[in-house]
């Protein structure tokens, strides 16, 4: 019996090629979809789990009141970490860390002559006991606990030495900024897996990073993260009702608040309302989920579709299989089989889809997922492929075994109003779908067009980034005027302006584009006690502001014309409207222990990203180690030949080591990348249904015309014209695409409105994405049944007439 329903259905397939090959297609890629968007989530969900203490490991959270809001940071103040070891019994480890992203650019590590690019943290000596990076070579009690050790990761291992044997207790050179000079390797830890968030290569003693920071001594100061390993069994709601208040009890009219997140959890819930975690990275994971169901549905519906559009020509077989004795119950288990052949067929192709755009959706998403062929693969996307078998095949399985004997034998088809409704349905359902698609689309392609085109208060275009490196050159005299660093900057720097092609240049310190960490530590006359004002300060040279185009409302910038002007200051507009200052120029306020006064007001620029309203910030005059980095304005249309010069001068200075440069605009857009990601998937996955859809469209279409031969015969005869019956067919098709629109709008609106509100400064939804969206939906509906209408409108009338 078995045998001989798979021949049928295998016949059915190949005799009706076309109906086989738009099912084929359409089922493969919403399998296709489903599968890769699987492999994404699933690698997501996976991020930061393979700690062994996972469920133990958390990351302390700092909400501060502004006026704005409540703001929760993951920096915290630098002696947080060693306070909640001596002072919480609940936490058993702690380590502070400086995470890789506050430097905005790799370190060199080097032995001899061999140099190369790593990134680094610093840790607190706890760290190995808190993560489950296995050290292969060390003590984890021990590899952190002198300020000059460096544990390095296996990859630099193999690199700097070609082995990991024998290297404890060498030395190595290290040129970063502040931190430049020789460390003794003390251990060599596994590199982290592919699923940790954080990748790096080497670690320093956190103590090194607080010696050059002394104001992270104060409690007012945030600059690193925080992790602790609490003891098993620790209620998490009591202890962060204990931690709460912890700085309160540190520093006096402090208003900030602490709270333990679950380590894991922080890379998919990242995003903060008031203090409470709404959502992240986890709301793409869950819209993604959604568009391979949606996909998948769409696919299904499409089958359905084509199914009952070929029901004509299989009633006498249903006819005599009844006579034959066949029960229903033997029908739908066969029709089902087919639906199923269908499926697992298509699961063939989508593995082939899937194996050929792979490569492509890994570029697209920055990910290296790879088709394993484990069970965990395969038994779930089997398991996916026999439940859309059976979802697709149901309905045209009851359709099919419905019908009567007596009157399919004589040809008789009648079709129910619930059948056309149920039918048209499944259309509306899947354009619905498919405009919700499009205004998806439209709606975040305008707003990354924002983002490009959104003037930032100062000109990221041309301008590079580089650190200066160390003077290690045999021209060392040639460059070396002798004197402090100060003066040896200003020699630099003049050399730098000298480059044909340099506009400007200026040495600074933090993050441009995103610079985090702050400051409450700040007072002037005529503050508010309960005010709590958290300012972001920005370390920068003489120039710096003029080399980004910034400009002052009110003041003057750093000038040498003026003697020293490390006592001064210069804030933003927000800093001095959140301070509520008249006059502020002249001004006097006190910071870190001094006194500085206000020279300027610079005005707002945005510092961070466009998901935050703009913070109150001051600029720190910073000619010292510290600010050792180099900004470069280049003039327009001379980049490649400038660059070329600025390498030959950089290589001249710094023997042996590479010139890595950066353009501030690439850290820009890095800001973005989960957005842009969006974009282009959004666009990908919205082709893709509207293709499925108009498979589904095109099937309704083939149906509505051989439901109606009878009457475009009389018509005809009657004299009817063929654009008459294009249109009366192409008519009827465009009511459920009609309706589908109408539903589709609201729902997208209101969808992306709610994706929108991540975005301190956002577009708005104006009436013209739905114009668009509408037209361009209706245009493919024509394109899509105009073959058909026109196919029935064309056929002969009295072939028509005769047809049973």
């Amino acid at each position: 019996m078995l045998k001989s329903y798979l021949k049928i259905a295998w016949r059915n397939l190949v005799k009706n090629r076309l109906f086989t090959l738009l099912n084929l297609v359409g089922l493969s890629t919403g399998l296709g979809c489903t599968l890769m968007i699987n492999l994404w989530v699933n690698d997501e969900l996976q991020i930061d789990k393979f700690n062994k203490k996972d469920d133990q490991i958390f990351q302390v959270m700092q909400n501060a009141q502004t006026a704005k809001g409540i703001e929760t940071t993951e920096q915290t103040p630098g002696l947080l970490a060693s306070a909640l070891t001596k002072e919480m019994p609940e936490v058993e480890y702690a380590s502070a860390v400086i995470p890789v992203s506050w430097f905005d650019k790799k370190g060199i590590l080097s032995d001899g002559d061999k140099h190369i690019s790593a990134e680094a943290q610093f840790a607190g000596k706890d760290y190995f006991n808190i993560f489950s990076y296995p050290l292969i070579h060390g003590d984890k009690e021990m590899v952190l606990a002198a300020k000059n050790a460096i544990v390095i990761s296996k990859g630099m291992a193999l690199k700097l030495f070609n082995s990991t044997n024998n290297i404890i207790g060498k030395t190595v050179a290290w040129n970063q900024k502040d931190y430049s000079g020789n460390y003794t390797v003390s251990g060599i830890f596994e590199d982290p897996p592919a699923n940790a968030s954080v990748q790096f290569d080497v670690l320093f003693n956190y103590e090194l990073f607080l010696e050059q920071n002394p104001k992270l001594e104060n409690w007012g100061n945030n600059d690193p993260s925080t992790y602790i390993l609490l003891k098993k069994g620790t209620n998490i709601d009591f202890f962060n009702h204990k931690v709460a208040g912890f700085i309160k009890s540190k520093k006096e009219g402090s208003k900030a608040t602490l709270f333990a997140q679950k380590y894991s959890d922080k890379y998919l819930h990242n995003h903060y309302e008031n203090g409470i975690t709404a959502g992240g990275r986890i709301e793409y994971v869950k819209l993604f989920s959604i568009i391979a169901i949606f996909i998948l549905i769409i696919a299904c519906i499409n089958f359905m579709n084509l199914a009952t559009t070929k029901a004509a020509s299989r009633m006498k077989e249903v006819g005599i299989r009844k006579v034959m004795g066949a029960g229903r119950g033997s029908l739908i288990f066969q029709y089902l089989g087919e639906s199923l052949l269908m499926s697992f067929l298509s699961l063939i192709f989508c593995f082939a889809l899937v194996f050929f755009f792979l490569p492509n959706f890994n570029i697209i998403t920055g990910k290296h997922l790879i088709l394993d062929c484990t069970s965990n693969l395969i038994l779930p996307v089997l398991g996916i492929t026999f439940c859309t078998g059976l979802i697709a095949g149901s309905y045209p399985a009851l359709y099919l075994s419905g019908f009567k004997p007596a009157a399919v034998l004589k040809g008789k088809l009648s079709t129910t109003i619930s059948e056309l409704w149920v039918r048209k349905g499944l259309v509306v359902f899947q354009f619905t779908l498919s405009a919700l698609f499009i205004v998806s689309v439209l709606i975040v392609y305008k707003q990354m067009q924002l983002i490009q085109t959104k003037n930032l208060g100062y000109n990221r275009e041309n301008i590079i980034y580089f650190d200066r490196g160390g003077l290690t050159s045999a021209n060392k005299e040639d460059y070396k005027p002798g004197g402090s660093y100060e003066t040896d900057l200003d020699h630099f720097l003049q050399q730098v302006k000298n480059i044909p092609g340099v506009v400007n240049a200026a040495n600074f310190r933090h993050n441009i584009t995103n610079r985090n960490g702050g400051t409450y530590d700040l007072s002037w006359e005529g503050k508010d006690p309960s005010a709590h004002i958290d300012f972001t300060d920005l370390g920068a040279g003489y120039d710096f502001i003029e080399t980004l185009g910034i400009e002052m409302k009110t003041g003057r910038t750093y000038s040498k014309a003026f003697g020293s002007e490390k006592s001064k200051i210069i804030f933003n507009e927000a800093a001095i409207e959140a301070m509520g200052l008249k006059y502020p120029v002249g001004k006097t306020i006190h910071l870190w222990g001094e006194d500085r006064q206000i020279i300027g007001v610079a005005k707002n620029f945005n510092f961070q990203s466009l998901h935050e309203n703009l913070k109150p910030c001051f600029f720190d005059l910073t000619i010292n180690q510290r600010a050792s980095k180099i900004i470069v304005k280049i003039q327009l249309g001379k980049e490649k030949e400038t660059i070329q010069r600025l390498a030959e001068f950089y290589k001249a200075i710094n023997q042996g080591f590479p010139f890595e440069y950066k353009f501030l605009d690439e850290d820009y857009q890095a800001l973005y990348s989960s957005e842009k990601k969006v974009a282009v998937l959004s666009k990908y996955f919205a082709g893709l249904a509207i293709i499925i859809s108009c498979l589904g469209l095109f099937g309704l279409a083939a149906f509505t015309a051989q439901r109606r031969q009878k009457e475009i015969g009389i018509r005809k005869v009657v004299g009817a014209t063929v654009s008459n019956i294009a249109a009366l067919l192409t008519k009827e098709l465009l009511k459920p695409v009609f309706i589908a629109v109408l539903l589709a709008f609201p729902i997208a609106w209101w969808a992306m409105s709610l994706w929108l509100d991540v975005f301190a400064y956002r577009i708005h939804i104006g009436v013209g994405v739905f114009i668009v969206t509408g037209g361009s939906i209706f245009l493919i509906t024509l394109l899509t049944v105009s073959f058909q209408s026109l196919k029935a409108a064309l056929i002969n009338p009295v072939k028509s007439l005769r047809m049973e």
